[in-house]
């Protein structure tokens, strides 16, 4: 990220504090904290057996479940799944396979857009800041879950779309969304399936709650085969408590009470209304597929997995702040993604991604919904890494300058 882009990014995200702050500390919203903050604690602590139970109601409700290991079992089950509709549906040409896609942090963990597209799929991402940022040429990368292209003023998005696209739009944001609404809802015509994440699962009721609102993932589900890819840490018990989280989530993302749309999927689209007669395929998804990915979640701490993904530790942080992106893992953004590298990819991946950069000052702590320790995470990780060797160049030099003459210099 460039200076201007950083600049940018934080007139935003002082906007969003000032939404958020007030909201944050009324009593409906501090008693719904206590809330998810116990469903995640208690979902983390019984995982297995929620995952157990998740198997039986999804199979009941006519979602497959798969179960990846890590990520290049997951690409290869979505992969296969992609394959097996373009096998069996006619109405897709084998050479122009279009997929539809919704933002999702675990589909970029896994890098599903460029393994896709390496294998020779068109990839078309229907939310606005995403596809902006999928048509921007070099650093792509989000910089906040919910806003992904809030580094880029209204100019800077025109650039982007007139170079794209071939226009020569005014730096004004309703001609700009028009534009990529009706250029992506063209490439869509052409798809027939969609794949998305989701922001809880309910491991008893079978379904799983996706939150959004530019009312572009219930085209992405209605799709003829629908596949969502979530880590297993997304596992709560019911249907309640994945709406408690979205709730959550919104507010502490967007600085309001609630989203435009909470669609909750249970099953692949069908219909009773003859003679109370069940036939599948009506509107909707033909086929429902739901990946559950590991990729080194179980050997995570629990604290790592609690995050419900509203990024407001990452408006906060003053290290974020100064240098943007570059602080954090892939999608997972922040103190809190340099955490969860260490499980996902490493501990070298932690340190790359940042690990030495926190101050520890724990302003994301105190602005975490669920209260994520990511201070004393980072603090504990630094431990661990240089005893590992993954120490800093110019700390190692002190400790050694210490070892040798008492004296770090």
């Amino acid at each position: 990220m460039n200076e201007h882009e950083l600049e940018s990014m934080r007139k935003v995200f002082n906007n969003l504090r000032k939404n958020i702050e007030p909201l944050s500390e009324s009593p409906k919203i501090l008693k719904l904290r206590e809330r998810v903050t116990k469903i995640r604690k208690d979902s983390i602590d019984n995982n297995e057996e929620l995952l157990q139970t998740a198997r039986q109601s999804f199979k009941e409700n006519d979602i497959d479940l798969f179960y990846a290991e890590d990520d290049k079992q997951a690409r290869d089950i979505l992969l296969n799944l992609i394959n097996e509709e373009i096998a069996s549906n006619d109405n897709i040409n084998p050479d122009e396979v279009f997929i539809a896609k919704s933002k999702s942090n675990t589909l970029r963990e896994i890098n599903a857009s460029e393994f896709l597209e390496e294998n020779g799929m068109v990839i078309v991402d229907t939310d606005l800041g995403d596809r902006i940022l999928q048509l921007k040429k070099g650093d792509n990368s989000p910089v906040h879950p919910t806003g992904p292209a809030s580094h880029l003023t209204v100019q800077d998005i025109a650039d982007i779309i007139n170079e794209s696209m071939g226009l020569d739009l005014p730096a004004v944001p309703r001609p700009i969304m028009e534009a990529v609404r009706e250029d992506v809802l063209s490439l869509l015509s052409k798809s027939y399936i969609g794949i998305s994440g989701t922001n809880a699962i309910a491991a008893e009721d079978g379904a799983f709650v996706m939150v959004h609102n530019e009312g572009n993932i219930s085209i992405v589900q209605s799709k003829k085969l629908h596949i969502v890819v979530a880590g297993i840490e997304k596992l709560v018990p019911t249907i309640e408590d994945c709406v408690s989280i979205a709730k959550l989530e919104t507010a502490y993302a967007t600085g309001k009470t609630t989203t435009s749309y909470m669609n909750i999927v249970s099953g692949p689209s069908k219909t009773a209304d003859i003679e109370k007669k069940l036939l599948k395929n009506m509107y909707g998804a033909e086929k429902v597929a739901l990946i559950l990915l590991d990729n080194g979640r179980k050997e995570a701490i629990d604290e790592a997995l609690w995050c419900i993904g509203c990024g407001n530790c990452i408006v906060s942080c003053p290290v974020y702040n100064i240098v943007g992106n570059t602080y954090g893992y892939s999608s997972y953004l922040g103190g809190r993604g340099i955490a969860l590298a260490k499980y996902l990819k490493g501990d070298e991946a932690s340190v790359d991604s940042g690990l030495y950069m926190c101050t520890l000052c724990g302003i994301c702590t105190e602005n975490c919904p669920v209260a994520t320790p990511t201070n004393e995470m980072i603090e504990n990780l630094r431990d661990t890494t240089q005893k590992d060797g993954f120490a800093r160049e110019e700390h190692k030099k002190i400790r050694d300058n210490i070892n040798e003459s008492g004296s770090p210099y």
